[in-house]
């Protein structure tokens, strides 16, 4: 019953969020190696800089292919702005190198299949290829990123000190699979908006009334 009381929170949560800040849609571009380096880049970086050395390296080189077969050197100068240039440099190539026949197949095997393919490819972990698996295709998984788990985990959808890893398992178990977008793109919102990291806006939080660390918070001021 636990499990179904939480699946019945998660679907509460998201009415209350999409209220809040309007419903979004996915639209799954289908370039999944696009979006593998794009995740790549904004790691430990944010959006900004993530974009500006995308940009570059989509300037300099003319296709995935040149980017292969490019110097290292080259790639991290065009990375530059991202910021951990020499590791990402590295790494990009890494995977690029490791792709056979590029990555379009992922939409027509299970999910776990194509999350375990990405998560063997150098420096992919979980978060990364939900990326490619959700914003490519459309497909049910929910990246876990810092907004993700910090608003997960002050509603209670994790236990205290989960992993990310752990953390992914779980909010795919709660989550109807038709909702899997909504949920990642409302949950990023609401941490950015509302639920930061410090000074989180509780009394104008729609989720107050469920939400643990809210509650306390508010009891303490």
């Amino acid at each position: 019953m636990a499990a179904v009381a939480d699946r019945r929170k998660l679907r509460a949560i998201r009415d209350r969020l999409r209220a809040e800040y309007g419903r979004p849609i996915p639209r799954p571009h289908r370039k999944p190696v696009d979006e593998l380096v794009l995740t790549v880049l904004s790691q430990n970086t944010n959006d900004r800089n993530r974009d500006v050395a995308y940009g570059r390296l989509r300037e300099r080189f003319a296709s995935w292919d040149e980017v292969r077969e490019a110097p290292v050197d080259e790639i991290e100068d065009a990375i530059r702005p991202g910021g951990l240039a020499p590791t990402k440099a590295v790494r990009i190539r890494q995977i690029l190198q490791a792709l056979d026949d590029g990555l379009d197949w992922l939409a027509d095997v299970p999910v776990e299949e194509g999350r375990a393919y990405l998560e063997s490819l150098p420096g992919v972990g979980r978060k990364t290829a939900a990326c490619v698996l959700l914003f490519s295709f459309g497909l049910p998984e929910i990246p876990v990123d810092t907004h993700v788990y910090r608003v997960g985990s002050r509603l209670g959808l994790f236990r205290p000190g989960a992993s990310f890893d752990e953390a992914h398992d779980e909010i795919l178990r709660l989550a109807d699979p038709d909702d899997a977008y909504e949920i990642h793109v409302l949950l990023i919102r609401h941490g950015r908006r509302t639920c930061t990291a410090r000074a989180p806006r509780c009394e104008e939080c729609p989720l107050r009334r469920m939400c643990p660390y809210g509650r306390e918070l508010l009891r303490q001021r």
